[in-house]
Parts: C-alpha cells; sequence; structure tokens
C-alpha cells in the first residue's frame, strides 16, 4: 500500500483499504476508481497470498482498458509477469475475447464479458464495474455473491443510471440496513476537495490555479448538461417525488396511540416563572403522567425530538423497542409555544422515566442547540445531538422507510402525522422536508415537525448500540441486578439494559 500512497487521492486509497467481502462504490464519473482498483488487482495478484481477480465491465472495451493498467501497475511495483494474453470465452451466441495476466505466483488477472455464468465456477475477487449499466445486474450479483462463500471478495462500482436502476437499488437497501455491504460515495465535488484537479495539473505539468480548478469544473458540468448531476453528483435522475405513500405511511399507523398537545399562547413568558413552573406541572400531571403508564417496563426505550419555539412545534418521540423488534411509539407530544425552560422540564420527565433507557437523538440546529445541549449535560453521551443536514438526510432517511415498508415501526394514526409525513419528498435524490407548510387539525402552520423526530428516534433506536439479544427478565431481583450492570459499566464491560443486552461498538446492528 505504501507504493500508492504518493500517488492515489485519499477516496481512492480509503476505497483499497476497505477489506470488507462486499463494497459498493457510488461515483461520479473521471475520478479514477477503476484505475485505482486495477492498481490494487496488480499489487494483489502479483504476491503468492494474493487472489485471482476477475473484472466485468459492460463491454469488451472496459475489460481491455482495466488489463492493459493493472499490467502498467504491475510493471510499475516490478510484479513478475509471465505473460498477458487474448483469449476466447466461450458463449452460447458466440465467443467473446476476453483478456488476462499471468503473474508468476500464480495468480491472474482477467478481463469478462458481463454474462452471469461467466463467474459461476471461479473464485478471488469479482469486480462489476459500471453496473448499472449492466443489463442483468441482479443475476451478476446473485453469481459473485458467491465468490464470499469461500473469503473471496465482490466489488461493485457505478456511476447512477436512473433512480429505479437496480443498483440504485442496492445503494438505497444498503443504507436503509437490508443488505450489510460498504459503501463508499464520491461525486465529483468531494473528489475536488480531495485533490483531484490538483492530480491532473501535476501529470500534465502545469501549475495548479483556483481559477483554473473552477473552469475546469464549469467545463465539465457543461459538457454533460442535463446530465451532470446524474453523472457527476451521484444524484439518480428523476429521483423526486413523494418518499412515503399514504397507504404506506398510514399501514404503519394505530388508533390507540395518543397524541398529547400543549399550546401556550405567545404573551405566556410575561405569567412570570413561578406561574409558567405551575403550569407545566399541572399539564404533566393531567396529559402526560397517564400516558406514560403505556410504557412497556421490560422493553428498551429511546426517543428523538425536533425543535421549535415561536413558529414550528417541538415533537418528542419516545419509541420502544419491543422483543420482535418493531419500534412501537407509546405516545406523542406535540408542544406549540412553549418556553425553553418548560420544553425542558416536559422532556427530562419524559426522559427520566423511559424503561431501559439506550439513548436520544435531539435536532441541534438553531435554538434547538440549547436544549439539545442541556439534555447532554444531564444524560451524557446516550444524547446525540444532530446537526441535520443533506448528508444525513441521505444515509438515514432510507432506513426509516425501510422500517415502513417492512413492517417495523408503529405510529400514531392522525392526520397531521399522516400529513408531516407526506411532507417528505425526494429533492435531488434525497428525501428532505419541502419548504411547503401545511394547516393542521388545530389550525395551526405545521413543517413536517412529526415526521422529523419520528426519524430521529428511529435513529436512536440503532445508532446508541451495535447489538443486543432478549433475555427473559422475570423477577424483581434480576431487574435490578441488570439496573447495577448498566450503572457500572466500567466494571462490567458490558452495558445491559433491561431485557436487552446492548454491546457498544463500531458500526449498526
Amino acid at each position: 500500500m505504501t507504493q500508492l500512497e504518493s500517488v492515489l487521492l485519499p477516496y481512492q486509497r480509503q476505497w483499497i483499504a476497505d477489506d470488507a467481502s462486499v463494497k459498493v462504490y457510488e461515483k461520479s464519473r473521471r475520478i479514477g476508481i477503476t484505475w485505482a482498483e486495477s492498481a490494487d488487482a496488480a499489487l494483489d495478484a502479483g504476491t503468492s497470498l494474493g487472489s485471482d481477480w476477475w473484472y466485468i465491465g459492460y463491454n469488451k472495451e472496459m475489460a481491455q482498458e482495466f488489463v492493459e493498467a493493472a499490467a502498467g501497475w504491475a510493471r510499475r511495483f516490478n510484479q513478475a509477469v509471465q505473460r498477458t494474453e487474448e483469449i476466447m470465452v466461450a458463449d452460447p451466441d458466440k465467443d467473446i475475447l476476453a483478456y488476462r495476466i499471468h503473474f508468476r505466483s500464480g495468480h491472474k488477472i482477467v478481463g469478462l464479458s458481463s454474462r452471469p455464468s461467466n463467474l459461476r465456477g471461479k473464485q478471488g475477487v469479482a469486480i462489476i464495474d459500471e453496473a448499472a449499466f449492466h443489463e442483468e445486474l441482479s443475476e451478476l450479483l446473485k453469481a459473485a455473491l458467491a465468490f464470499t462463500i469461500w473469503g473471496g471478495r465482490v466489488h461493485v462500482i457505478s456511476t447512477h443510471n436512473g433512480a429505479a436502476n437496480p443498483f440504485n437499488q442496492l445503494v438505497l437497501d444498503i443504507r436503509a440496513g437490508r443488505r450489510p455491504y460498504s459503501l463508499h460515495r464520491t461525486t465529483l465535488d468531494d473528489a475536488l476537495s480531495q485533490g483531484l484537479y490538483r492530480a491532473i495539473c501535476r501529470d500534465a505539468e502545469v501549475p495548479w490555479t483556483t481559477i483554473g480548478e473552477n473552469a475546469w469544473r464549469t467545463e465539465l458540468m457543461a459538457e454533460y448538461g442535463s446530465d451532470g448531476e446524474e453523472e457527476l453528483l451521484c444524484v439518480p435522475s428523476s429521483s423526486s417525488g413523494v418518499f412515503l405513500s399514504s397507504a404506506l405511511i398510514e399501514a404503519r399507523m394505530n388508533a390507540a396511540i395518543p397524541v398529547l398537545r400543549w399550546n401556550c399562547a405567545p404573551s405566556v413568558i410575561e405569567r412570570g416563572n413561578a406561574a409558567l413552573t405551575k403550569d407545566a406541572e399541572d399539564w404533566i400531571a393531567a396529559e402526560l403522567a397517564p400516558a406514560m403508564t403505556r410504557l412497556d417496563p421490560e422493553s428498551m426505550s429511546c426517543f428523538g425530538e425536533d425543535f421549535g419555539r415561536s413558529g414550528d412545534l417541538t415533537v418528542i418521540w419516545p419509541l420502544q423497542i419491543a422483543a420482535d423488534l418493531v419500534r412501537r411509539t407509546p405516545f406523542l407530544v406535540e408542544l406549540r409555544n412553549v418556553p425553553f425552560k418548560l420544553q425542558a422540564q416536559v422532556l427530562f420527565y419524559v426522559i427520566d422515566r423511559l424503561p431501559r433507557f439506550i439513548g436520544g437523538a435531539m435536532d441541534a440546529r438553531g435554538n434547538g442547540q440549547y436544549l439539545a445541549e442541556e439534555a447532554v449535560l444531564k444524560y451524557g453521551a446516550r444524547v446525540e445531538q444532530v446537526m441535520l443536514s443533506v448528508d444525513w438526510y441521505r444515509e438515514n432517511m432510507p432506513r426509516y422507510k425501510a422500517a415502513f415498508e417492512d413492517a417495523k415501526i408503529e405510529i400514531p394514526r392522525h392526520a397531521d402525522i399522516l400529513a408531516d409525513h407526506r411532507l417528505l419528498r425526494m429533492q435531488q435524490g434525497v428525501a428532505r422536508l419541502t419548504e411547503r407548510r401545511v394547516r393542521g387539525g388545530d389550525g395551526h402552520q405545521r413543517h413536517g415537525d412529526s415526521a422529523i423526530a419520528g426519524a430521529l428516534a428511529f435513529y436512536a433506536s440503532y445508532s446508541n448500540h451495535q447489538e443486543y439479544d432478549y433475555i427473559p427478565v422475570n423477577s424483581r431481583s434480576a431487574r435490578m441486578q441488570l439496573d447495577r450492570e448498566a450503572d457500572e459499566p466500567a466494571r462490567s464491560g458490558t452495558k445491559v439494559w433491561g431485557i436487552g443486552r446492548s454491546r457498544f461498538g463500531r458500526g449498526s446492528w
């Protein structure tokens, strides 16, 4: 790898360093991923402990270019190449020309056609390049995945070719947690920020300038025209529209789940501190305390919160993880025009009483940062301050959608909750709220507040722990013992939350 560090850019090095059994690259054109992959192939196949590499492009020219690039890297690495040759691969329709490098290590690099049967019976590393443009990608992946049974690897690389393309569905499945694969993503702008144009200038022996880089990007975007977002910025075409259908949302709704609302008058702050505190205590006693009895004392709990003060709502969304892994909502809290201090009073009342509390995720943008910071000071790292961004939505909203599709979430049956979730739209390939507002059943404007709180709650349900196993807790003494272990992580080495055993670590369960 040290031989590559001087010539490869950070995103190329990160890709090569990733030894996942299956890894997928969502990329811009012209950023040199296939070139870096050929270097990895040459370096690995040229050693006795390496593997055979099988490259599959969607045409003959791609296979030829890859093998030639790998041969060039082999010479650069002083690898012992025995021979480079063209071979004929039998095909039911016609013989197909393929390309092969033999190394003295006994391994080889072979460029094949995209027919899935060409991978049958082979072992090593399979590379599917420009996967979105293969006619039989699903069958090709099925054949390639057999490599992993005996320790082989599968690398899938592509630019996008439409939102409905199987490659984009693969990417969405990875983000949704349905496929346990490693995912990389590099747009043209990501590549530029990591030195792509500087490398181009270095190879061309011309000086790098900011003006030159900006002009090069502008020219490249103009060259691709209306396809620029898809080809260079990793935005699948036709990826706009409703994120969650009404039918799908309603299928996960339960009419028994209460939505608790506290609306204060705009002038409420004039009542003074003592009166406001008493107001909060009265509302909690009348509305919130009875709803808390809906909590299952033996299920792990978490929450999400989207902040609002004078315009938007603050929504506090608890979730409990049942033994069947369905995330069930016991109740929902909506606060409108409620002063900061009283919001904290309500939030802390909820959190203090959540059984087997594993964590929360709070909107920390703007004024929301105050309440999120107060929660972190009180509950520590179990509460995450989330700066909602396009990247956060891109990585986490597919998983939220998958919960609806797979019947892994239960939410209140309420027209306003439905309307909030319907405001989520695909914008440039990412699910986000539109600027549009809707009038709720109480006559007030809403801006998708409960949809964001729900997404944050679901995020908190999997981001705070790697794995857990449900174990029976049938006695008070057993529960007390588990609680003691949860309070003494340094002694036990494992955090245990009630009937769910949580082992913290990298990745998601």
